[in-house]
């Protein structure tokens, strides 16, 4: 007989601690988490039915409700990146065969795409050029010749640095019966989003770009049209009972089980019904963005982002940097621009990194080689940062050969605040 080895070789070393290096993460995201943030992550644990658990719990879905500017119940949170949030509003809502409208004009348009066709959806594509948005009347007039189920557009597409106007969209689509969903990921926090006023029927987004935080939770809120479906779908509103493929109920029901939002909902809900485990420090995290958020008052945060966006796009414009995409509809915590001629992208972006400890993002698809995305959100959406990433940026062009008037690009910052004082 043979005997398995388990002993570890004699030339193993342990791994060291993760020490990860100091960053300004000034891209389009993940970015540098708030304090505050990690400091709550760090609490205790405890148990996931402990009544001061479910007091955190229910306090975190109120909070995200003035985040999400909605009264909805169905408020909460899915545990996983944004991804996650994504793909459990989506396979919870659509069932094999139902059209789906996507609009695409960025990199993010292209996962809704993909995702509602795993979900078995018949997709409909409308495509604009990356750094434009979608007029209201091309949307309208796409929603009448599909005639779908649901809308699924992405708020802020941070790939192309704009945002997809919203507050006229949902009054159609209900007039329509058609369900809105909204991908905030990279908008919330930052710029306005009013779900209940805007007639959103489902929004999802993660802690990593405006709420200030890491990724891993994701928040979501479904109206009560939404939830209609979602629960009629779920296998709880079945019993949790199983379903077999000659079951008539078994085509239609949501293809997750952890993804499934009727499940999610009863976690959540007053009934507490097992799902999972939560993951306890994610949702120490998501409460901890969301209460700094409602202490700031929202219509604060998107002050904030627009002031020191709007600083970094004057700034960047000071470099000499030709600034990409449709400015009217650009978010206010991303801003793209096009790499100068001459000069290597990654090759700066390194040197950024190198000597300063700075962070911008390349790009993909169409525009890969061709912008950079600078951040300005969240926990690093303040003057400071601003200022320092301008003046790194200088000293990197400079290097490459790059002509800039010395100071220009702090210069124009600084001016730019001072109009805002």
């Amino acid at each position: 007989m043979t005997t398995l080895d388990t002993r570890a070789p004699a030339t193993a070393t342990p791994s060291p601690a993760i020490d990860p290096p100091r960053r300004l993460l000034m891209g389009p995201g993940p970015i540098d988490a708030d304090p505050r943030v990690l400091r709550a992550m760090s609490a205790s644990l405890v148990g996931q039915y402990d009544p001061v658990m479910t007091q955190y719990m229910a306090q975190t879905q109120e909070l995200y409700r003035t985040v999400f500017r909605t009264t909805n119940d169905a408020t909460l949170l899915v545990d996983g990146t944004s991804r996650a949030g994504i793909e459990a509003a989506i396979v919870s809502l659509v069932s094999p065969g139902d059209r789906v409208l996507v609009p695409v004009f960025g990199r993010f348009g292209h996962l809704l795409r993909e995702i509602a066709e795993r979900a078995g959806a018949e997709v409909h594509v409308i495509e604009r050029e990356w750094g434009t948005v979608f007029p209201t009347s091309e949307l309208v007039a796409a929603l009448d010749e599909v005639r779908p189920h649901l809308l699924a557009l992405v708020h802020g597409d941070t790939s192309t640095t704009v945002a997809q106007p919203l507050e006229e969209i949902g009054a159609v689509c209900r007039e329509r019966g058609v369900l809105l969903y909204a991908d905030v990921t990279a908008s919330l926090g930052g710029n306005t989003f009013a779900m209940d006023g805007w007639g959103v029927d489902a929004a999802t987004a993660g802690l990593q770009k405006c709420l200030a935080g890491p990724s891993g939770s994701s928040p979501v809120s479904l109206s009560d049209r939404a939830v209609e479906v979602v629960r009629r779908r779920s296998s709880v509103e079945a019993g949790l009972r199983v379903l077999t493929d000659d079951d008539p109920d078994a085509v239609d029901r949501i293809r997750s089980n952890y993804l499934d939002l009727g499940q999610i909902l009863e976690y959540w809900g007053p009934r507490r019904l097992n799902h999972h485990t939560e993951a306890t420090s994610m949702l120490y995290a998501a409460h901890e963005c969301a209460r700094l958020l409602a202490e700031e008052g929202m219509d604060a945060a998107v002050a904030r982002h627009a002031l020191h966006g709007s600083a970094m796009v004057a700034g960047l414009s000071g470099l000499g940097l030709r600034l990409f995409g449709d400015q009217a509809h650009r978010m206010n915590n991303v801003v793209g621009v096009e790499i100068p001629d001459g000069i290597d992208g990654e090759a700066a972006r390194a040197a950024l990194l190198r000597d300063f400890a700075i962070e911008i993002g390349t790009s993909f698809g169409p525009l890969h080689g061709r912008i950079w995305r600078v951040g300005v959100m969240g926990y690093n959406a303040r003057r400071d940062t601003v200022l320092t990433t301008l003046a790194a940026l200088e000293h990197v062009l400079r290097t490459a050969g790059v002509p800039v008037t010395a100071g220009a690009g702090v210069g124009a910052a600084l001016e730019r605040y001072a109009d805002a004082a």
